[in-house]
């Protein structure tokens, strides 16, 4: 099995459990959620034991962004009227969160930095509040709590909105 396969595989859980997400089977949902983030884990075990490719860690990141955004449409799914707002707010969240990650990464290959924080990488890994176990939990919490959508969402936007910030206040230090 390649590493791109079990990336693809993981992706595919992802997709099932927002599936599941939008017609009101939470715990499936949410043992799919769990399943596709194993996956996503073991992706970058067997790229190190068989050889990493640039690829492979592209393939991984846009495939997580797009998870992580399906996540929130799924609960709009589930309940627009108490939920669409929420979710589109966090979707907005992620996608700036999402921007200032990827564009610290894209200056930091561009002079040649690197980091090993976060284990070996295929780009430049910035810290932060918000990363994929606090978004993970979130992710938990919402199927375990679906009445508290909108609360969690909220709150888990304006963590992701800080991490951005800091995000940006690093690339103002580092890139100036």
């Amino acid at each position: 099995m390649t590493a791109d396969a079990v990336t693809l595989a993981g992706f595919a859980l992802g997709l099932a459990a927002v599936a599941a997400i939008a017609v009101g089977w939470l715990a499936t949902g949410l043992g799919l959620i769990l399943m596709s983030r194993l996956a996503d884990a073991l992706d970058g075990v067997v790229a190190r034991c068989n050889g990493k490719s640039d690829f492979g860690g592209y393939l991984d990141l846009v495939l997580d962004f797009a998870f992580y955004g399906a996540v929130p449409f799924a609960f709009a799914l589930l309940d627009p009227a108490a939920n669409a707002v929420a979710a589109a707010g966090l979707i907005a969240a992620f996608y700036a969160n999402g921007a200032t990650f990827l564009g610290f990464a894209a200056l930091a290959a561009r002079r040649g930095l690197a980091t090993r924080v976060r284990g070996d990488k295929s780009i430049y890994f910035t810290t932060g509040l918000a990363e994929a176990s606090e978004t993970l939990a979130v992710f938990a919490a919402f199927c375990l709590l679906p009445d508290w959508f909108a609360e969690i969402a909220w709150g888990f936007a304006a963590v992701c909105l800080w991490t951005a910030f800091w995000r940006i206040v690093e690339a103002r230090r580092t890139f100036r």
